[in-house]
């Protein structure tokens, strides 16, 4: 994730392979946390979820905006919502999801002014989120979030 946050915020640019193996190794850690049947069950309702996101957003950037899909959202961030779907349960995964939009829109708000480039670097604001969030569930600061 610290890989997919540097190349994405220097370069605008990130490996392709990061983002299978990202999914491969959080897959690893949520499956080995929970039942099998839990852990497809998760993954299907979290690979829904992003589905209907993308649609939404699709629509919005062909209807709403006049504009193509990716002149809206990039290719790294939608591998990465995809490699996402891999990582916790469904309810973690909602709220640590929609808390790290929250948050790429607040560090982008205030990185705007130093930085020389307009386009936000998503996949690596919400890399550098979810990498926290892995590190305080770790360091036992937070309560297992593939329990829930």
């Amino acid at each position: 994730m610290g890989l997919i946050f540097y190349q994405d915020l220097k370069d605008r640019q990130v490996y392709w392979f990061l983002f299978p193996l990202l999914g491969l190794c959080s897959a690893v850690l949520f499956y080995n946390s929970t039942l099998p049947e839990l852990f497809y069950v998760a993954v299907g309702i979290n690979l829904i979820f992003i589905s209907i996101l993308l649609a939404i957003i699709f629509l919005y950037t062909r209807l709403k905006l006049k504009s193509r899909f990716t002149d809206a959202l990039g290719l790294g961030d939608v591998l990465l919502f995809i490699g996402l779907v891999f990582s916790f349960s469904t309810l973690s995964f909602l709220i640590i999801f929609v808390f790290s939009l929250v948050f790429a829109l607040v560090l982008h708000l205030i990185v705007k002014r130093y930085s020389k480039l307009q386009s936000v670097p998503l996949a690596g604001y919400i890399s550098l989120f979810f990498g926290l969030t892995y590190i305080s569930n770790w360091m036992g600061l937070t309560v297992s979030l593939y329990a829930f």
